[in-house]
């Protein structure tokens, strides 16, 4: 009886767990559809107006205030939706303690942010079970749900705690963006009439700059383009042989235009909507699996760092170069 018992338990433990990430993708998949169904793409409505306030965020990628780590994948689109929906000027979040501990306070009645952690772990009976078996072990992923408050929410935090970082200026941005594509290593052709990335050959082409009403959406658009071709074999290995007008290529589409948009924050840039015409699909995408923008977003960070790593690195070299100088 108590084996049975405690099977039972087990048993019933596991589906807890199990129906609290199926609330957990429910909860935040029906936030982002609403966004999508009135019009408004949470990759970039930070950036719009706040109704009746005049507030505009600064573009860069929300991160936390104490330790300057931005967050990632859909975490980066709830906290997006909650500077805009609250109007807060800042991009810097940190938890109720994390406050206290630098000196501050949550605000009496402010009301935290739900951001979440999915990460895998090795249950010790399955890792004894694989080194006794001679296999590898399987991982069991999980969802954690946590509470973070934005530093408008906070008082008597330091001056200087999540500032956020000056947005570039239009003069920097071309010559900031064209390192970025130099950097990316990713074979870039400029001509024709459409941007696009041909997966088979492995390049990517856009249109002159002179073919853009505003500079700027040029190197959006590249961007764009850029974090398709982060999904070759050689680099982060997606699926690139989706048929036009199918599923797959819809989510590839999400990824990219996300990816965009997480790039150009992360560089002061004002992210824009590349792709609208697309959002149909993506509701189809979304409303069918809960867990879409959960991988989606996942992705479109990896395909942000990727590239962001490898400008990160060529700013290195360079730096290096002059002090060799």
């Amino acid at each position: 009886m108590p084996k049975s018992s405690s099977r039972s338990a087990t048993r019933m433990g596991c589906e807890g767990k199990r129906d609290e990430r199926a609330s957990l993708y429910d909860e935040v998949t029906s936030r982002i559809v609403s966004e999508l169904e009135a019009g408004r793409f949470p990759w970039v409505q930070p950036w719009g107006k706040v109704e009746g306030l005049g507030i505009n965020a600064p573009p860069g990628l929300p991160r936390n205030a104490v330790t300057a780590r931005p967050y990632s994948g859909v975490n980066i689109l709830i906290l997006w939706c909650a500077v805009i929906e609250s109007g807060w000027p800042s991009q810097g979040w940190l938890t109720f303690r994390q406050a206290r501990e630098a000196g501050g306070c949550v605000r009496k009645g402010e009301r935290g942010v739900t951001v979440v952690y999915a990460d895998r772990f090795i249950p010790k009976g399955e890792a004894e079970r694989a080194t006794r078996d001679g296999d590898e072990a399987r991982a069991i992923p999980f969802l954690k749900r946590f509470t973070v408050f934005n530093v408008a929410q906070c008082n008597g935090l330091p001056a200087d705690l999540g500032s956020d970082p000056v947005p570039l200026a239009e003069s920097e941005i071309v010559p900031v963006a064209g390192e970025l594509i130099a950097a990316s290593g990713v074979e870039f052709r400029v001509g024709g009439d459409k941007a696009y990335y041909a997966p088979g050959a492995d390049f990517v082409a856009v249109p002159p700059q002179a073919a853009f009403f505003d500079p700027v959406n040029w190197h959006r658009t590249a961007f764009h383009e850029l974090c398709h071709a982060t999904g070759h074999a050689q680099r982060l290995n997606r699926d690139m042989t989706n048929p036009f007008g199918s599923k797959d290529y819809a989510r590839e589409e999400l990824i990219a235009e996300m990816g965009s948009a997480f790039l150009c924050a992360a560089l002061g840039i004002v992210p824009t909507v590349r792709h609208a015409d697309y959002l149909g699909a993506w509701l189809d995408v979304l409303r069918e699996d809960s867990r879409a923008i959960f991988r989606a977003a996942s992705a479109a960070s990896k395909a942000a760092d990727w590239l962001l790593s490898r400008h990160r690195e060529a700013e290195s070299a360079r730096a290096d170069e002059r002090i060799a100088a």
